[in-house]
């Protein structure tokens, strides 16, 4: 085959042109597999098959059966081209043996890279795992470190408190000494100055006897003798001209006689009307009432009349007060307690919240923050207040049981604050529903309670469908899932507040587009857009309050879609930092303009006089105004707001004013509180020319304000009659305070 490769290529030529290879394929095959008897005639038959139907038709199976044929597979067409030398493409060559080899090794330097890459990407995985492993040790260690040094605080904290305590009882002792020696050294005064005065006027009266006396003695003589006969008299006899020396008593017992009328003054109040008793009563404390009782007797009455005692407040004396003096009290008092405040009393134990079960009237128990409280002690409660209006459980350790309790006993329950409560759970939350259940609840407040889920939320739904005024308050568990499970059924809320929750976005306030809110209040959300506000305009027209506190995705779009809103008083916007004039101005020429009464913008840095301008044009209702730390405003702004004109609490500080603003806020006069922390530029002239028309002020701030001093408190307390509170953190140069009080002449 070699040598036949090798040949003249014309007869290469010649054989692929006609087909010879391919014909003697298609001759060979069916002799091969016909097996004819005769070869020849078979060869001679084909040949002029192939005759007539040309060379283009020509086979490898046309030879052959067509039964025969369908059962064979081909391999190769141009395997005889092959072996026939006809192909120009060799099979087995020197460079297809090379370039088979350097594929083969190509492939295997393919695999091994892939082997090796997928080696080094275990081992870095490994690497990432180890390091997390070992910053969650190093985290845990830390841990530990922080804990065992928490409890050495606390126990030193706890030792502390010992010692204060300590302290404080020897100074109570100290002062109980210091004030009985008071007591009795002004006694010891009064004594002597009284047996003072009585030897004055003793002395006085022997005096004008004795001048009388020598008076009588000169007429005597001097009188005519027949007249001298009246001399030979008994003294008994003698007729004296009569003097009263009452009308020429002396001072001092003018004073005391005045000493033994106070009692009789003070007795006076009980002339007033009853009302007009209770209503100063009310005001004191359980010490103060126990104080008055002690006065006098019509005090005394006074103090036992029952409507003074139809609200306890325990929490004013829960330092003082215990366990069984206020069961006492309570059980003496338990046909007129309507209201009872127990708030951060920790020592109040059984045998109070045992007299707290037989106050048949109770409407209103706070329990807040109350150390102790438990189950069993509701439980006391539970049994005899069936009357119970609202309830707070705030910073207790209630669990499910407490839930169940109030189910079954206070069905007519209206308010419950369950706040910063983290032991119940969303199956307690089902309880609210057994039994008589809480269905009159309209206040429910679960700030701080992480472990209510969306479950715990249906069970609300589910058992309190009338509530109206919802609080949920730090609590970045809160999802809009959440919100969407309780208001699938609580279609009556009124009013929503969302503090300190994260997760609460524009899908939670389209959830209760189906409730007619009047107020919102959410703070901390970046989730919140300028599409709930789009909500507000379209399904809360009544809306009167709106607070957005650190949003900061609400922009002058969200402004301008509430416009139209025409009952907005209230609008909180602190924080957020994306409003600008454009917005504000949108806001103030729309129907909420002329009704906003409280407005605060607290940091809104971008926020310029334009906007003050405005307010002052269009907000003639404004009467609280915040606009804390927006550095952009200037005098100019501020002076504006004079204009406004029921403007009475205001808000400046951070705010770089000069003496001549501080001037015209004054002559305002109508201005009740004023905070100008943190304004440098304020001096004692500014503060005196401030207090000449602010005749109504009542509360200023003035904290961190360098450049006062001793004067303005001075020019304050001359001017500010009504002023009730005065704030100089940090001002430096007032370095004593001082008071200074004008009293009129007598």
């Amino acid at each position: 085959m070699s040598t036949f490769r090798n040949t003249d290529p014309a007869v290469r030529i010649y054989f692929q042109k006609y087909s010879i290879p391919d014909i003697y394929e298609a001759l060979l095959s069916g002799l091969l597999l016909m097996c004819p008897d005769d070869p020849l005639r078979f060869l001679e038959e084909k040949i002029k098959e192939m005759m007539g139907n040309g060379l283009t038709g020509v086979l490898w199976n046309m030879c052959i059966d067509p039964t025969l044929s369908l059962r064979l597979k081909v391999i190769s067409e141009t395997y005889l081209h092959t072996l026939l030398g006809l192909d120009d493409d060799q099979l087995m060559t020197i460079e297809l043996c090379q370039k088979a080899w350097n594929f083969h090794t190509t492939n295997l330097k393919r695999k091994c890279f892939e082997a090796w890459r997928h080696y080094g990407a275990m081992r870095k995985s490994a690497h990432v795992i180890l390091e997390k492993k070992m910053t969650a040790a190093r985290g845990f260690y830390k841990g530990r470190v922080l804990r065992q040094g928490l409890r050495k605080w606390k126990d030193w904290m706890h030792f502390r408190k010992k010692q204060h305590k300590l302290a404080a009882s020897r100074i109570g002792k100290v002062f109980t000494l210091t004030l009985q020696k008071a007591t009795l050294s002004a006694w010891r005064r009064e004594a002597c100055y009284n047996r003072r005065a009585k030897k004055c006027i003793a002395h006085l009266q022997k005096k004008d006897i004795e001048e009388t006396d020598k008076q009588l003695h000169a007429e005597i003589h001097e009188r005519r003798p027949s007249e001298r006969r009246l001399s030979e008299r008994r003294p008994s006899e003698r007729r004296f001209p009569e003097r009263r020396f009452s009308d020429r008593r002396p001072t001092a017992e003018r004073l005391l006689h005045f000493d033994r009328n106070v009692p009789a003054r003070l007795t006076g109040l009980a002339k007033l009307p009853q009302n007009a008793l209770v209503q100063i009563f009310q005001y004191l404390n359980l010490i103060d009432l126990g104080r008055c009782s002690q006065v006098c007797q019509s005090w005394n009455t006074m103090t036992h009349v029952c409507s003074i005692w139809s609200s306890i407040n325990f929490s004013q004396v829960k330092d003082k007060i215990e366990d069984h003096i206020g069961g006492n009290i309570l059980l003496k008092w338990r046909a007129c307690v309507v209201h009872l405040n127990l708030h951060s009393c920790a020592a109040l134990q059984w045998h109070t919240f045992k007299s707290i079960g037989l106050c048949k009237n109770l409407q209103e128990l706070n329990v807040s923050k109350c150390q102790g409280l438990n189950d069993e002690l509701m439980r006391l409660v539970s049994e005899g207040c069936p009357a119970l209006l609202h309830l707070n459980l705030s910073h207790t350790d209630i669990t499910n049981g407490t839930l169940r309790l109030l189910s079954r006993s206070f069905s007519n329950l209206q308010h419950l604050n369950l706040a910063y409560c983290r032991k119940f759970t969303d199956k307690g939350l089902q309880y609210l529903g057994s039994g008589r259940g809480c269905h009159k609840l309209i206040y429910l407040d679960l700030s701080g309670c992480l472990q209510i889920t969306v479950e715990g939320f249906k069970s609300i739904a589910k058992s309190c469908s009338g509530i109206q005024h919802l609080v949920i308050n730090e609590m970045p568990t809160l999802t809009d899932r959440c919100i969407q499970a309780l208001v699938g059924k609580c279609q009556k809320i009124i009013s929503v507040e969302f503090n300190e929750a994260p997760h609460v976005s524009d899908i939670a306030f389209k959830a209760l587009a189906e409730c007619q809110l009047i107020k919102i209040k959410i703070e901390g959300s970046n989730r919140v857009t300028d599409l709930s506000f789009k909500m507000m305009s379209k399904h809360w027209p009544c809306l009167d309050r709106i607070g957005m506190i650190d949003c900061q995705k609400i922009t002058d779009t969200g402004l301008k879609l509430i416009a139209p809103l025409a009952n907005v008083a209230v609008l909180n916007l602190s924080d957020c930092t994306r409003i600008s004039d454009a917005g504000l101005k949108s806001f103030a020429e729309g129907f909420a303009g002329s009704k906003i009464r409280e407005l605060t913008l607290a940091n809104c840095s971008t926020i310029t006089d334009n906007t003050l301008i405005i307010i002052a044009e269009r907000c003639i209702r404004l009467v609280y105004l915040n606009l804390r730390s927006c550095h952009a405003v200037t005098d100019t702004g501020i002076e504006v707001l004079t204009m406004l004109p029921s403007l009475t609490h205001i808000n400046i500080s951070g705010i770089d004013i000069s003496d001549h603003t501080l001037d015209a806020l004054g002559r305002n006069g109508k201005i009740k509180e004023i905070i100008v922390s943190e304004c440098r530029s304020i001096s004692d002239t500014g503060i005196k020319r401030f207090c000449i028309d602010a005749k109504n002020l009542d509360y200023m701030d003035l904290s961190f304000c360098q450049q006062l001093s001793n004067q303005s408190i001075k020019h304050l307390s001359f001017n500010c009659h009504k002023l009730t509170s005065l704030s100089m953190v940090g001002c430096s140069k007032a370095s004593s305070f001082q008071v200074y009080i004008k009293t009129p002449e007598i």
